[in-house]
């Protein structure tokens, strides 16, 4: 999240061939989504139906919701959670997919990241019903925590299922379905034949080709600052997905506590330490997405050194007193050569 796409002039002016800039945008997952495109048009005529476009890609994000939405009763995430046999439990391939990358990627954190830490996340206010009227007790948390671990969970492909060792296991995919929504809508786009995309859901974001010109996508990452929106740092994206997690637009505070969003799944409380923001690059945003929620989880010093052993390309944002440093990791600064600073305000 708290990432945007920065432009430059025009987002329809004809640039180069006739090639131009296309932009909607619109709501998903609780959050907003924005597309731009480049395609050909001759004069003042799209070759295209853009408003045909956007149809498509709400409807995909519609069914993605209907898969893989804890907010939605309906969806199958929702009935898995509510269904309490230790039988497989029948779900669409992609929401298999999704549970099986989900796992992975809790194996290779050690728990950093764990797609049942629902639980905790819904006790502490962060969940569908938002509910924060009362502080957790400690009995409370606890019992968060039992429901909590994702070698409890099964999966399998063929046909696709999920399976549950504990009855009351809940498994919450918010950390991670955004960033496959953003790979699902850009391989959407391509076999739409919108071979050059940018598109970003809740700030994460994945690029495809290039923009008129052969510009490069310029993606913004926000400066972890709850009291305005202005930006870190600017990086120009070819073919490359970048998601950020961070600890201050989705927060509250009580009794002069801070507590943010992001929770360990092995205390089933919210995460303290002094680490801000981490934005991770890679092929997938459904990978991006899944490490920067795991890196924060882990801190700023075991994240970074993780990262370095398995050459993720990770930048982290850490609070010192009254200031803000940046570390990245080799693969990140390699990949990020052109980056561009910045202190202008985001729009």
């Amino acid at each position: 999240m708290f990432l945007v796409a920065i432009l430059s002039g025009c987002e329809a002016a004809e640039v180069e061939s006739h090639a131009k800039l296309y932009h909607f945008a619109g709501k998903t997952m609780g959050t907003s989504y924005s597309v731009r495109i480049v395609a050909e048009s001759t004069g003042e005529s799209s070759l295209f139906d853009l408003a045909t476009v956007q149809q498509k890609v709400d409807q995909r994000l519609g069914e993605i919701n209907r898969m893989m939405s804890t907010y939605d009763p309906e969806s199958e995430l929702s009935r898995f959670n509510r269904h309490e046999g230790e039988g497989w439990f029948e779900v669409s391939q992609e929401t298999a997919m999704v549970v099986g990358f989900a796992l992975k990627v809790a194996v290779d954190s050690q728990g950093a990241f764990d797609p049942t830490v629902g639980p905790a996340v819904n006790l502490w206010g962060f969940g569908p019903s938002k509910d924060r009227k009362n502080s957790p007790t400690l009995a409370d948390i606890d019992a968060a925590r039992e429901r909590i671990g994702y070698e409890k969970l099964e999966v399998r492909t063929a046909p696709p299922a999920l399976r549950k060792s504990q009855s009351n296991l809940y498994v919450d995919l918010s950390a991670i379905a955004k960033g496959f929504g953003v790979d699902d809508i850009s391989r959407l786009l391509k076999d739409l034949d919108f071979t050059n995309s940018m598109v970003e859901i809740g700030g994460e974001v994945r690029t495809r080709g290039s923009k008129p010109q052969k510009a490069p996508w310029r993606i913004g990452v926000e400066k972890p600052d709850s009291r305005g929106r202005k930006l870190h740092e600017i990086f120009e994206l070819h073919d490359v997905a970048l998601a950020t997690s961070g600890d201050y637009r989705n927060f509250f505070e009580r009794d002069g506590v801070r507590y943010s969003h992001t929770i360990n799944p092995a205390t089933a409380r919210p995460v303290q330490h002094h680490l801000a923001t981490v934005s991770v690059l890679a092929d997938e945003c459904l990978e991006a997405d899944a490490l920067a929620t795991a890196l924060l989880v882990m801190g700023d010093r075991l994240g970074y050194d993780w990262c370095v052993e398995r050459e993720v390309a990770a930048m982290f944002l850490v609070r010192e007193d009254d200031t803000l440093s940046q570390r990245v990791t080799p693969r990140f600064k390699k990949l990020t050569t052109s980056k561009v600073s910045t202190a202008e305000s985001v729009q």
